[in-house]
């Protein structure tokens, strides 16, 4: 063996290297298109079942206005009470106090609250004139008047009837006006 049979070898296996397919690099186009079209398949599945199932745009509108309108029952409406002056004689000296005096009721509550305010006018006024007549002055010249707020919510709780669950009618009293002046 000789150079010429060092050749034959090299031949041989340029020849066979020629004989064997080349190696493929990526996935074939068969596969990439299965996969492409079942993807395609699924999204429109999601799309069709959560299409179902989402609740209509009329039955949303439907329940915003339900909620709309349950707010609206829950807002806060302000009752006049009374307006007057009331005379003061505690503390050793008349004063006369000109006050106005409102209550705040819920939407739901205002005509059940205003048919008792309006049948009752004359005993509630005179109920919160002795409320004042015989508050000390302390009470009365207090910042955010307290006391005063305190005894007139008590007084018409007692007037109005509370709710069928047994809660009051009257969320809060308000005095905006209390000025206070000796008399004479």
């Amino acid at each position: 063996m000789g150079p010429e049979g060092v050749m034959a070898d090299d031949n041989d296996a340029k020849s066979a290297a020629a004989a064997k397919p080349p190696a493929k690099g990526g996935l074939p186009i068969k596969t990439i298109a299965i996969v492409a079209v079942l993807m395609l398949v699924e999204a429109a599945a999601v799309f069709f079942i959560v299409g179902s199932t989402m609740r209509k745009p009329t039955e949303a509108k439907a329940g915003e206005l339900h909620g709309e309108d349950e707010a609206k029952l829950d807002a806060l409406v302000e009752l006049p009470l009374v307006e007057d002056r009331f005379q003061n004689m505690t503390g050793g000296q008349a004063w006369i106090w000109d006050a106005a005096v409102y209550v705040k009721v819920k939407k739901r509550d205002e005509e059940k609250v205003t048919e008792v305010l309006q049948a009752r006018a004359a005993e509630i006024k005179e109920g919160i004139a002795y409320i004042f007549r015989r508050a000390q002055h302390s009470q009365l010249k207090e910042p955010g008047l307290e006391t005063m707020n305190r005894e007139i919510n008590a007084y018409i709780n007692e007037i109005v009837e509370k709710t069928p669950e047994g809660a009051s009618r009257i969320d809060r009293v308000l005095i905006p006006k209390c000025r206070g002046f000796p008399a004479g």
